[in-house]
Order: structure tokens, then sequence, then C-alpha cells
């Protein structure tokens, strides 16, 4: 691989790495702290709403001003709102200054996101589209893995203002691995000129894309169905590990881990293998649908578990192909705002599996609510396709033909 290349992963791996151990780390401290979950529990929205919100102008930015300055941004002011939460706790005292802090840094891991998302296209001009974003979500998978067992070790060790300088530290390591790379590759992306407005102009400009192009609409509609299973599975894993079967917090633990491993495998395959679009889209969503069927209606841990690695694993194949759809069809300069407001719509139905489990899951059980929101993914899907089958006719048949179409 080359330098440039690998100056680019380092940084977005270490990013990744200590933003998820702040995010793990908050809730963490609150609830050793106060000894309570409900405390916990807001502690965790407050520092992840603003990241779901924060999509929406952090896409027009990056239409509008240069990708890299913006990473550049997001990575130093995160290393040091760290510095300047610990100096507030020093002299103020307090909990309450870490999940401002993390909130804050929220924001700013949304723009570096967003920054990433616009550059990736121009940065690996050798790699094929789907192979340059295979690659980054091996990184980033790695990163997220690793990041609630660092923040865990790191806890054991420390308390938890000398972890937020470590972060810092993770945050000024990656930000000078992206100047590394900006030596090695000297590349300089197109930045495109925009309307003043930064708020309304560019949210008319994005849902005029996706009124307009049908392969926008379907892939919103899929990416609902997808999340659904997903936000019910990150909403209820623990609950059916350790409370419907019984199983220990090892074996809970080993199921996350073998769900990160499959989902690397996969993306290692992605990355060698060229498959058509309609493999990538119709697999991947059949998958987490299976999977979230077995979850369903299995009787043991050995089966539900099987579920659980189909809808981990095969969420990262789906998002390969929505990305790589994107790409194709928005164009260039109004990228960012486009995905941002896509993106924002695509999560939008995880915290409603979330509260869809917490209205039905006692008077129905869990499993019921995973098969009906199985079911209701299932219809979802087979609705765009049909949709889409109708307005627009197919997708092109493989990538390569998706690329040649982009550069017309």
């Amino acid at each position: 691989m080359r330098k440039d290349y690998l100056a680019f992963f380092i940084s977005l791996f270490l990013s990744r790495l200590a933003d998820q151990i702040l995010l793990f780390t908050v809730p963490l401290v609150v609830f050793q702290t106060t000894n309570s979950a409900s405390w916990a529990g807001l502690a965790f929205f407050v520092e992840s709403l603003p990241r779901f919100l924060a999509f929406l102008l952090c896409g027009a930015l990056c239409d509008k001003y240069s990708p890299i300055k913006i990473l550049h941004i997001s990575q130093v002011y995160r290393a040091l709102l760290c510095v300047l939460g610990v100096v507030l706790y020093g002299v103020f005292g307090g909990i309450g200054w870490v999940v401002v802090l993390s909130a804050l840094c929220g924001v700013l891991t949304t723009q570096g996101i967003m920054a990433r998302e616009v550059l990736m296209p121009h940065i690996f001009q050798h790699y094929s589209y789907t192979k340059t974003l295979s690659y980054s979500q091996i990184t980033d998978q790695a990163g997220l893995v690793l990041g609630p067992l660092v923040a865990a070790l790191m806890l054991e060790v420390w308390a938890w203002h000398w972890v937020v300088l470590w972060i810092a530290g993770l945050f000024l390591l990656a930000d000078l691995s992206m100047l590394a790379w900006q030596r090695l590759g000297r590349m300089t992306p197109d930045v495109f000129e925009q309307h003043q407005d930064i708020w309304l102009q560019p949210l008319r400009i994005a849902f005029g894309h996706i009124r307009s192009l049908a392969e926008l609409k379907k892939i919103i509609i899929l990416a609902v169905g997808v999340n659904l299973i997903v936000g019910v599975t990150l909403a209820t894993s623990a609950a059916m590990v350790i409370g419907q079967y019984s199983a220990g917090k090892d074996s809970y633990a080993g199921l996350q881990a073998a769900g990160a491993v499959t989902t690397i495998v996969i993306l290692f395959l992605l990355a060698r293998v060229v498959l058509p679009l309609r493999v990538l889209g119709g697999v991947g969503y059949s998958m987490i649908a299976t999977g979230a069927f077995i979850s369903a209606l299995s009787p043991n841990l050995l089966g539900y578990g099987l579920g659980f690695l189909l809808i981990v694993g095969f969420d990262k194949m789906f998002n390969v192909y929505i990305r790589t759809i994107r790409q194709r069809v928005i164009p260039p300069q109004d990228f960012g705002k486009t995905v941002g407001v896509i993106t924002l719509l695509n999560n939008m139905s995880q915290p409603l599996a979330g509260l869809l489990v917490a209205l039905l899951a006692a008077p129905l059980g869990t499993q019921q609510v995973i098969l009906i929101l199985a079911v209701l993914t299932s219809l979802l899907g087979a609705f765009a396709v049909w949709w889409f089958a109708k307005a627009r006719g197919p997708f092109p048949t493989s990538i390569l033909e998706a690329e040649q179409e982009a550069g017309k």
C-alpha cells in the first residue's frame, strides 16, 4: 500500500479510536459516579444527539469549504476541547464537564465523518470506489471494536480526566497523520462555489435531489428498513443474551467480538472481489432480514448468535452498496449537503426501533418485537424494489458500469 494511503488510514483509525474511547467513557463515568442507569442513559442521549443532528450543517460546510481543512479543524479542536474539559473540571469539579465535552466533540466528529466522505472518491484513484470503502470501513471497524476495550483498560488505571488527556493526544496524532498524508499525496480536492446561506438553501438543494433522483429514494427506503433491524439489535442484544438465554457477560462479549470478526472478513472479501451492485444490495439486505427472522424465532443462544452475526456482518456490505450509489448519482458540488440529509433520514429509524422496544417489549416480548420489525423490513425492501423497477428501471449491473457512468 502507498505511504500516503497508509497515513490516511492511520489517521482514520486513531480518530475513530479516540472518539469511541470518549463515547464509551462518558456513560460509564456517569454511572460509576451516580450509580444510576437513568443518569447514564441521559448522558448517552446528551452526547449522541448532537452527533445525529449535526449531519445537516456539516454536510453543507464540506461543500462550501475545503474538506481537508474541515478535517484538520475537527481533529485539532477535539483535542483542545478535551484539554479544556479537564481544566474546567480541575477548577470547578463535577462530572458535567465530561458530558458537555463529549457533546461538543460529537459535533466535530460528525464534521470529520462528512469531510472524509467527501474526500474519499478523490483520494484513492488507483482503486475502485468499492475497494476504497471496504478498506476504510475495516479501519473504522477496528477503531469501533478497540475503543470500548481500550477505554475500560485505561479507566482501570487512571481517573477519567487523565483518560481524556490521552484522548486529546490520540486526536493530535490523528491530525499529524493527516499532515503526513497531505505531504505524501499532495491531493487538492475541488471546492465548488456555493450559496452564502449554509442553512435553508443547502436543505432545499438536498431535498431537490432526493425528490428528483429515484435511486436516492430507493436507498433511503432500504436504509430505513436496515436501520430498523440494526436499531432493535443494538437495543436488545444484551437483554437477549443475558436475560432471555441466561448467558453470562463473557458470552455477550464473545458474541460482540465474533460480530466484529465477521464484519472484517466480509469487508476484506469485498475489497478483493468485484461484485455487481445488485448483488451487493440484494445479498446485504436479504441477509440482514434473514438474520432478524432467525434472531426472533430462535429458541436458543446458538440460533440467536447466527442471526446476530448475519445482521452485523452484512450491514457493512449494505453500507458499501448505498455509499456507492450515492457517490454515483449525487452531483459533486452538492455531495456533502445531500449526503448529510440522507444520513439523517437513514438513521431516524434506529431511535424509532429503540422506542418500539421500550413500548412493546413488556406486553409482547422482545422476540415478538424483533419479529414485527423483521416483517416490516421485508415489506419495505419489497416495496422499494417494486417501486424503483416501475419508476426507473434497473441499476447498472456492476460496479465497473457504475463508475464508468459516473465518469461521463
